[in-house]
């Protein structure tokens, strides 16, 4: 599974500095996966999906804080429970039942990410 941040976001800015794969962006932040990541060019997702890791992508939220579900790991290999979660003061990082993954998926999502 991904974390969403809801429309209940404060914009506080306490999940960004936890987030340990740079998923999480301000509002209209434009995103890429090579963000802070081991990705560059063309790259193969654990899905089979060919995308330029270097693309600037659209933000997906102009009003709140939002999380890049392709590169939510929900912390799986770095933490036991997702960070941004842990420290939001308005409980608005919850699970996204629109990104449901494994255990086995969220660890390869991570391999990936960070060149493992």
């Amino acid at each position: 599974m991904a974390i969403i941040i809801t429309d209940e976001c404060i914009n506080c800015d306490a999940c960004i500095a936890e987030c340990p794969n740079n998923a999480i962006y301000e509002p209209d932040q434009n995103w890429s996966y090579s963000d802070e990541t081991a990705l560059k060019g063309l790259v193969t997702s654990p899905y089979g999906k060919e995308i330029d890791a270097d693309t600037e992508n659209d933000p997906i939220s102009d009003e709140f804080y939002f999380i890049v579900p392709d590169k939510c790991t929900e912390c799986k290999g770095f933490h036991d429970e997702p960070q941004c979660a842990s420290v939001c003061p308005v409980d608005c990082c919850v699970i996204d039942e629109n990104h449901i993954e494994t255990e086995e998926a969220l660890l390869a999502k991570k391999a990936w990410l960070h060149g493992e």
